[in-house]
């Protein structure tokens, strides 16, 4: 009996040990950056890429929760990839967070749950020209700097994720990428999506403010999927 138990408590030791190192190697940052600079690679090196993609995550932000149930979706951060000259990266992410900015595409791929992403592109007929889709970076260089939008407001004064590209590609290319809706669209029965809805607007909640959703654009019959490690 007593030889049973030194085996049990053996295996539960075991069990807790290869818990904790799976989890340290989950959370170790450098380990992530590792294998989204592998993914990167692997992406240019199959010439997956092209300026004005859209790449989406399930971010690991306070209020993903919240805008994953309100919208009910798991991608809750969004943002416009480019290739850029400067730099010892090659290809960034434009991305509205505090403030609006570039950020290397494997420090984002690196940052969001799992490192798992997936990567969207506009399809026109024909498809949209390389000079049309460098006018999309400059009209969103626009917006760098601009704070993060807490309060999901339709104006240029501050500004989130979804709002960005939808915005870039509407006023450079007059598409609608992605399906406008009111905030009283959305599930805010959560007490999650409450809580959240509570620290930021009090009682008055503007209900008809016009949103856009990484989701609504993820659905968009305008995008279509071209690389994505899910």
């Amino acid at each position: 009996m007593r030889m049973k138990k030194v085996i049990i408590f053996g295996l539960l030791g075991l069990i807790v040990i290869g818990g904790f190192y799976t989890k340290k190697k989950y959370y170790d940052p450098k380990r992530r950056l590792e294998n989204a600079h592998r993914e990167v690679k692997n992406l240019v090196d199959n010439n997956s890429l092209k300026n004005g993609d859209i790449i989406f995550q399930t971010s690991l932000s306070r209020q993903s929760k919240a805008i994953q149930l309100a919208t009910k979706s798991k991608y809750s951060h969004c943002g416009l990839i480019f290739k850029l000259d400067s730099g010892i990266y090659k290809w960034y992410v434009m991305e509205a967070v505090q403030p609006v900015k570039w950020t290397p595409l494997e420090k984002w791929i690196g940052r969001g749950e799992n490192g798992k992403y997936v990567i969207k592109r506009v399809y026109t007929d024909p498809m949209l020209p390389d000079q049309l889709l460098e006018e999309l970076k400059t009209e969103g260089e626009k917006f760098l700097g601009k704070n993060y939008d807490l309060t999901f407001e339709w104006s240029d004064d501050k500004i989130y994720c979804s709002e960005l590209i939808w915005k870039v590609y509407k006023r450079v290319i007059g598409l609608d990428v992605g399906e406008l809706q009111k905030l009283k669209d959305f599930d805010l029965s959560n007490s999650t999506v409450k809580k959240i809805m509570k620290e930021r607007y009090g009682n008055k909640i503007p209900m008809d403010e016009t949103v856009i959703s990484p989701i609504s654009i993820f659905d968009s019959e305008l995008v279509k999927t071209v690389k994505s490690n899910e």
